[in-house]
């Protein structure tokens, strides 16, 4: 696997998932937010859109062509990124459950990363 490669698409997935959480959790933030949610998705889906794509092509390259790592990854950088931002804005801790998520979703992106397909 390429690492550099594997590491711009997580990265892509990352950013997306965070810009996703603005689009979608930003009306709890800001008025003019809830207010226009035609304008939210219309400003936001773009560079939401094109970080999905770009993040699925580095992906899919990193591991050979394989689809499926793609998935997992962007499910695991999006429990990543939903769980930082909501605790940074939204001031929800990280309890029991969420913990158990969270080492989930890191066992999830280990798998990912270190176990070789055949």
């Amino acid at each position: 696997m390429n690492y550099k490669t594997f590491l711009i698409g997580a990265g892509l997935f990352f950013l997306a998932q965070s810009l996703s959480w603005f689009q979608t959790n930003g009306q709890f933030l800001n008025t003019w937010v809830k207010n226009n949610p035609m304008l939210v998705a219309g400003i936001m889906g773009i560079p939401v859109g094109m970080c999905y794509i770009y993040g699925t092509t580095y992906i899919v390259e990193a591991f050979d062509g394989k689809l499926w790592p793609s998935r997992l990854i962007g499910f695991a950088t999006g429990i990543f990124s939903f769980t930082i931002l909501t605790y940074i804005f939204m001031k929800e801790g990280i309890n029991m459950k969420t913990g158990v998520i969270l080492l989930l979703a890191t066992a999830i992106l280990l798998i990912q990363v270190f176990w070789k397909y055949e």
